[in-house]
């Protein structure tokens, strides 16, 4: 194969990464994660300050990760990130630790999603959610077989659907319905340890804009495009997530955003309750936007990690026709379709390993936030198209903040966290087992 075939090329527009980066951050989450905020905040102001926090926060993140993309432009994002600034080692059982449960644990998670939204109208017995994701996850994975230019069509398509169905929310709850009546909240006097559980849901809600990272080798004029589709898209994001808990906030109050049915509340107190069943379509849309944009950018971390290690070459190969990495593609999906399954028998167990990961995740993140230290201080004479503003002050905070979030994931899956430590050893197995086996690749 000739070495031109193994290099992805500039076809995503300024458009297309706003829109992945508006399509994986609002996800399915902003149907669920409100409801669980407003359960730990006691006013208003209090709810308006964590999800404002959350975008600054976001931002920050942006800002660090804008100067690594433009300055290190791979389809590796963190992962190639972390292997110049803290070594290959680490690098590997990152990518390992995403290639087997972060990332096929989030596709699997949205199929779920998806497929339970659709059991409603369309059951198919016993196992219909597992089916129904089984089912998601092959008809993306051969959408993005098929070319990088109907995944690209697609993902804009579910974004600019995703937003219209949250405009009409903050239309019906801001403009239409009649505003809530006053109602006093319990729990005013536990704000400091509501304020840090309502945050780790906020930034569960803005996750995501970091995969923006690894199609940085394949936007058109990056110098300029990274930082602005990530500027932008965090921007979006958080005037959307803004917009729509100040409608729910004013047509339900802070009591009636507690419940789990609070956007069909809106939609279906305003226009009828036989419009409730868009809500169950806005999920079904955002979810497949998340899991699509996973999908691009799993397989492209996925090609990234084969490209450097030996056992794992077979992942590093690039259909210059299509434009996609096949072979990552279709591993990720096999790894998806083995989450499925254990899914079927243990959903408890597929859910605890999906949210288990939290630790891992912030930490790999934290030890990113590092490498822009180390970098910054080893490629003194390297271009930087795009530099950190106030550094260090900028990246510190990003630090800082991961850290907290590192702390706070910890307690709270308790236990848990001993799963990443699994997943993160049998990476350290497999490294082993490369550098035994095939030396030379690393």
């Amino acid at each position: 194969m000739q070495p031109d075939s193994q290099t992805p090329r500039r076809t995503f527009s300024i458009y297309d990464s706003i829109a992945i980066v508006v399509g994986i951050v609002i996800g399915a989450g902003i149907f669920t994660f409100p409801t669980l905020i407003a359960m730990n905040v006691f006013s208003g102001w209090m709810l308006a300050g964590v999800w404002l926090l959350g975008g600054l926060v976001s931002f920050v993140g942006v800002l660090c990760y804008a100067e690594l993309a433009t300055t290190y432009p791979d389809a590796g994002g963190d992962y190639h990130f972390l292997s110049r600034g803290l070594g290959a080692r680490i690098a590997f059982i990152f990518a390992w630790t995403r290639m087997m449960v972060i990332q096929p644990g989030s596709i699997v998670m949205m199929a779920f999603i998806i497929g339970r939204e659709l059991t409603r109208f369309f059951p198919m017995g016993s196992y219909s959610d597992a089916l129904w994701a089984g089912i998601i996850v092959s008809a993306l994975t051969a959408l993005n077989l098929a070319g990088v230019k109907n995944s690209n069509a697609t993902q804009k398509a579910l974004t600019l659907a995703i937003l219209g169905g949250l405009l009409l929310v903050f239309v019906l709850g801001a403009l239409v319905a009649e505003p809530a009546a006053a109602v006093p909240v319990p729990g005013g006097g536990q704000t400091f340890s509501g304020f840090g559980m309502a945050m780790v849901f906020v930034l569960l809600t803005f996750g995501g804009w970091n995969e923006a990272a690894y199609i940085s080798s394949e936007i058109r004029d990056p110098d300029r495009n990274i930082v602005r589709s990530l500027l932008a898209g965090i921007t979006v994001v958080t005037l959307v997530y803004l917009l729509v808990n100040f409608a729910l906030f004013r047509a339900l109050g802070l009591s009636g955003m507690r419940s789990f049915d609070a956007y069909h509340a809106v939609v279906g107190g305003t226009l009828g309750s036989g419009f409730g069943a868009l809500i169950s379509g806005l999920v079904i849309v955002a979810a497949l936007s998340t899991a699509n944009v996973t999908i691009i950018t799993g397989a492209r971390s996925n090609f990234a990690f084969g490209r450097d290690f030996g056992l794992l070459r077979f992942l590093g190969s690039w259909n210059e026709k299509r434009g996609t990495p096949t072979v990552a593609l279709l591993f990720q999906a096999g790894v998806s379709f083995l989450l499925i399954l254990l899914g079927v028998t243990t959903k408890k167990g597929l859910q605890a390993m999906v949210d288990y990961t939290s630790p891992a995740f912030w930490f790999f993140f934290l030890l990113t936030g590092l490498s822009l230290f180390l970098l910054r201080h080893r490629d003194r004479d390297r271009p930087r198209p795009f530099r950190v503003p106030l550094y260090p002050l900028t990246p510190i905070l990003f630090v800082l903040f991961c850290a907290f979030m590192l702390r706070s994931s910890l307690l709270y899956t308790g236990r848990g966290a001993w799963v990443s430590v699994a997943v993160m050893a049998s990476g350290a197995l497999a490294l082993a087992a490369d550098e035994l086996f095939t030396p030379a690749a690393t």
